[in-house]
Parts: C-alpha cells; sequence; structure tokens
C-alpha cells in the first residue's frame, strides 16, 4: 500500500515518529506501516530545544538516517519548511522528494519566532509547496498545519479558516495539533473532505484508535510523545540514583536480547 493509501478518513493509520535509525527500525519491526521525523525529537537528540533551532541540512541528513533503517515510507517533519519565503518552503519539498521522503508537513508557526504567519502569507506558502510537490515525477503526500491553537498564536476559528484555505490550496492532508477538544476536533474533519491528522499527545492520548476512526481522523501521529516517554525514564531513574541512591527502577530495563532481536 502506497503511503497516500494509508491515508484513509475512518481508517487512520498510525505515523510512528522516531528520532533515530534505531528507534524507526525497533517501531518498523514492531508494526509500524510508516515512519515519520519528529522536529522535536531530533532536537533532543542534539542537545537542543524544540522549535526552530535545526537547519533543513540537519533534517534532510536525519531524515535519511531513518530511510536507511527501514523499509516503509518516512515523512519528514519539517516545521516552517526552513524558511519565511514561499520559495524556500518549495525549495524544502523539491529537496525532500530528492531523497526519497514520502511527504512532509509544513507548518504556519514562523519559527524560531514566536508567532504564526499572518493567514495570507500561511496560504501563500502552502500553495507554494503545493505547486512544488504537484511537479514532482513521483508521489509526494504535503501536509499543511495550523498551529497556532496549540501555540497560543490564535483560536480554533482561525484554525478552521485556514484548514480551509489550506485544503483548496490543494495540501493532501490537515492538521490542527491540539485543537482544545474533542469537540474541535470534529469541527477540523467536518471542515474538509482530505484525511485530517491527529496527534496523540496530552488529553488526544487518552482516546482509543477506534473512536478516532469512528470520527473519521485519517492518520494519527506521535510528534515527541513517544521520545519524551524515554525523557520520563531518565528522569525517573536519575531521580532515585542521584536523590535516593537506588538503581531498581533500572531492573524494568527491556531485555538486551529482544531489542537485538528487532534491530536485525
Amino acid at each position: 500500500m502506497s503511503f497516500r493509501d494509508l491515508h484513509a478518513p475512518g481508517n487512520p493509520f498510525i505515523l510512528a515518529n522516531a528520532w533515530d535509525a534505531g528507534s524507526a527500525k525497533m517501531l518498523a519491526s514492531l508494526g509500524a506501516q510508516a515512519i515519520g521525523t519528529s522536529s522535536a525529537a531530533h532536537a533532543f537528540t542534539l542537545g537542543l530545544p524544540d522549535g526552530g533551532h535545526i537547519s533543513r541540512d540537519q533534517a534532510l541528513s536525519h531524515a535519511q538516517d531513518l530511510m536507511a533503517a527501514v523499509t516503509v515510507p518516512v515523512s519528514g517533519d519539517f516545521e516552517n519548511g526552513f524558511g519565511h519565503a514561499p520559495e524556500d518552503v518549495a525549495e524544502t519539498v523539491r529537496l525532500s522528494a530528492e531523497i526519497g521522503l514520502a511527504g512532509i508537513s509544513i507548518e504556519d508557526a514562523a519559527l524560531p519566532e514566536d508567532r504564526a504567519y499572518p493567514f495570507d502569507e500561511a496560504v501563500e506558502r502552502i500553495k507554494a509547496a503545493v505547486a512544488a510537490a504537484r511537479a514532482l515525477p513521483a508521489d509526494f503526500v504535503l501536509v499543511a498545519r495550523a498551529d497556532g491553537v496549540m501555540n497560543g498564536h490564535y483560536d480554533i476559528e482561525e484554525a478552521l479558516r485556514r484548514v480551509k484555505a489550506f485544503d483548496a490550496a490543494g495540501a493532501d492532508c490537515l492538521y490542527v495539533p491540539m485543537p482544545g477538544s474533542m469537540g474541535d476536533l470534529a469541527r477540523v474533519i467536518a471542515a474538509t473532505s482530505k484525511p485530517v491528522n491527529v496527534l496523540a499527545a496530552g488529553a488526544f492520548a487518552s482516546e482509543l484508535l477506534s473512536r478516532y476512526a469512528d470520527m473519521g481522523v485519517g492518520r494519527i501521529s506521535l510528534g515527541s510523545a513517544l521520545a519524551r516517554v524515554t525523557h520520563k525514564a531518565i528522569l525517573d531513574a536519575a531521580d532515585a540514583m542521584f536523590n535516593d541512591g537506588t538503581f531498581t527502577l533500572l531492573t524494568k530495563a527491556a531485555p538486551g536480547a529482544k531489542i537485538d532481536a528487532l534491530l536485525n
């Protein structure tokens, strides 16, 4: 099944966001149908915080590492496309396709600044990305993100206005991370006939995949949530070791032989 065909409203697949070759390989071995990069999780591996601190070259190189580790499609979480101008976003699309990515997502946050692109500018950037994607020799799934609700830049009404405009501009999949409530998510889904991505984080990680299917969701991504699960293990184990002098949490480690088997 192609990466595009996985995006079926009402039958969502899980885009498993990995942060290195090993995590990508493990997730694919455990059943992931596609792997996504995570800008935040990738930044963590470099000792950097989330939010526009990684260059396009770094992101592309990282994506190549993940693609080399797995045989399933890989999609890039490429923040704002690594430039403010529509031409920058178009170039990111072209370079992503050149290395073999199945698609990328582009958000409307004007990183590294703490603001959203104005509506018209945000739409022009997606139009440029779509034009570049349609000119490619191979299929390419372009996801348009309206991140302003999650980032506190605008409300759900503005997110819906942007989703509809991104849809009209030709985006293949629409994405409003952390829209505020399940009711707001339902409004996002109703605003388009195209697949909608849900971020399984925060309160949205408490819902079942079957409920998202019933709502008509097309894709569920993990963002940096799975990476942060591993960081929670580090936090808890370090607190026990350095403050309490106990190593008992290390007894919960996965057997090395099991990990080795998944990486072979």
